[in-house]
């Protein structure tokens, strides 16, 4: 399934039509609603939407295209909104956390503990303990954290269940952000493993499972197969050498989607096809160890907006500026302030004359005292006017609570769940 990143219809890596965005009478529609409409029901702009069809229709497609017993989590970093996550609960096999704020928040979802795990290279005392107590799965990243957990089950009375997370000599390569290989703060250098697994033994712990996160934001379905047979192999030479009764193995997720002109959507064929061949790897190696797959913003990136109010039109030097109410305080990544060397635009509309006949170039603008407040760069748009709402696409990730919404102390955005 892709959620397309221009207007004409496109047919996606799996096979299917798709018509996204949803242009109708010049407006807009998001979660069957014209903009108009769900903006009459917001309260303000901006505010975030996200698409409930759009996440079950993507979760849906890649249970159809991946093997049956590889089980799927949503991580919630990717976006944490509660409505959100209990909408996600029923469909996925369990959450990844990174805080106890997280924690609650998948517990509020409905998930079991046994479903949900918490990684993170800065876990606290009371976090750690916190999730002893709930009976979460804590992903371990460093010989600390192990301390902890043992000492938090001794005070509970209850046994810890620990993942261990490895970092591995290898890289996810081609990824936004890489997460494995060289000296890195996450997980416990696979050389250590040695050592740790005694450590653990002589606690009377095992490892219940292994994560092994290589990196993220990737579309080089190349890339990623090279990357999950290296986790596959390695984990099947410690399953071996140790002696290891794993319940599952989580080899990460990396998929992309795309944000920027010149990306294709992620063509899944090859790795899924690689892994139907890992998972008979795996279950050679050890029978009942699930893989598992962790994903946020591919399951929900394409199905969100971020949609703000022209507040006026500026001419300097021969530059228009569309200024606005929104800016990187609600949407810190479309300004090119999280991760980005070079500044790109997300995909942009104007979403009451989307299909408008005459066109300008624009620069938009929110309305921080800063430079930095760019929420598009010299774009070639319909006409607007104050009182247009701009419309953000691929928001549907790391949007509002990956943004620094008291700076400056202009309000803050709203969301909704639609559809």
């Amino acid at each position: 399934m892709t959620f397309r990143s221009h207007l004409m219809p496109t047919v996606n890596p799996l096979g299917h039509s798709t018509q996204w965005p949803d242009i109708r009478h010049n407006e807009l529609y998001i979660g069957g609603l014209p903009l108009s409409r769900l903006a009459a029901q917001m309260s303000q702009t901006p505010f975030y939407a996200y698409d409930r069809p759009l996440i079950a229709q993507r979760i849906a497609e890649l249970r159809r295209l991946l093997p049956a017993g590889i089980q799927l989590h949503y991580a919630l970093k990717a976006n944490p909104m509660p409505a959100l996550v209990n909408f996600i609960a029923p469909l996925v096999d369990g959450f990844d956390v990174a805080s106890h704020q997280e924690m609650l928040v998948a517990i509020n979802g409905g998930k079991a503990a046994s479903e949900i795990s918490f990684a993170g290279p800065g876990k606290t005392r009371r976090e750690i303990e916190a999730a002893v107590a709930a009976g979460i799965i804590i992903n371990a990243e460093s010989f600390a954290q192990i301390d902890q957990a043992a000492r938090a089950g001794v005070e509970l009375g209850i046994a810890p269940r620990i993942a261990v997370r490895l970092n591995p000599e290898f890289e996810l390569k081609s990824s936004g952000m890489r997460m494995t290989g060289g000296a890195k703060p996450f997980g416990i250098d696979t050389e250590q493993f040695p050592e740790l697994i005694e450590k653990m033994r002589g606690l009377d712990l095992e490892p219940e499972g292994l994560h092994l996160y290589t990196g993220s934001q990737n579309l080089n379905p190349a890339a990623i197969c090279e990357a999950q047979q290296a986790v596959v192999n390695l984990v099947c030479e410690l399953i071996k050498r140790f002696t290891l009764r794993l319940r599952f193995i989580n080899i990460g997720g990396g998929f992309g989607i795309p944000y920027f002109p010149g990306e294709s959507p992620l063509d899944l064929t090859s790795v899924a096809d690689q892994l139907y061949r890992l998972q008979k790897q795996t279950q050679q190696a050890s029978p009942k160890t699930a893989l598992v797959l962790e994903l946020g913003r591919y399951l929900v990136g394409e199905a969100g907006i971020y949609v703000c109010k022209v507040l006026e039109r500026k001419r300097s030097r021969g530059t228009v500026y569309l200024i606005t109410d929104g800016g990187l305080h609600h949407h810190l990544a479309n300004s090119g302030n999280f991760g980005q060397v070079l500044r790109k635009n997300y995909p942009i509309l104007i979403g009451n004359r989307a299909e408008g006949e005459e066109k300008e170039q624009v620069t938009v603008v929110g309305p921080l005292c800063t430079p930095l407040d760019i929420l598009a760069e010299k774009v070639i748009l319909p006409k607007a006017q104050p009182g247009d709402w701009v419309v953000i696409r691929q928001s549907g990730a790391y949007g509002l609570t990956a943004s620094p919404q008291q700076f400056l102390g202009h309000p803050p955005a709203t969301e909704v769940l639609i559809g």
